[in-house]
């Protein structure tokens, strides 16, 4: 009594690429982040005008977003695809799972 033959396996080698391709993109952004926001500190400081910390993060969070959009495009469109390919295996998942059990 295997019901199971037809079930669509989540293959855990594309969880754990998804996973790892959103933290890279994820910590790629943040260091871009922090990297702006000392390079915002340190012009600041050399030309005598220095800024609250939290005004140079602001501005860093506002010029880091598109530039990082810009910078790791690359990074950007692995880690967009392979969410994807493992929403779509839960959703093939999640659809076998209600099928049987509305045959029930």
């Amino acid at each position: 009594m295997n019901e199971n033959q037809n079930a669509p396996e989540l293959d855990p080698a594309v969880a754990s690429r998804a996973r790892r391709a959103a933290v890279i993109y994820g910590l790629a952004r943040l260091g871009l982040f922090i990297a702006l926001t000392v390079l915002i500190e340190l012009i600041a400081v050399l030309i005598g005008a220095p800024v609250p910390l939290v005004m140079a993060a602001l501005l860093a969070l506002i010029v880091a977003f598109p530039l990082s959009m810009l910078i790791f495009s690359g990074l950007r469109r692995d880690a967009t695809q392979a969410v994807a390919e493992f929403s779509r295996q839960r959703a093939a998942r999640k659809q076998w799972v209600r099928d049987e059990l509305s045959s029930r």
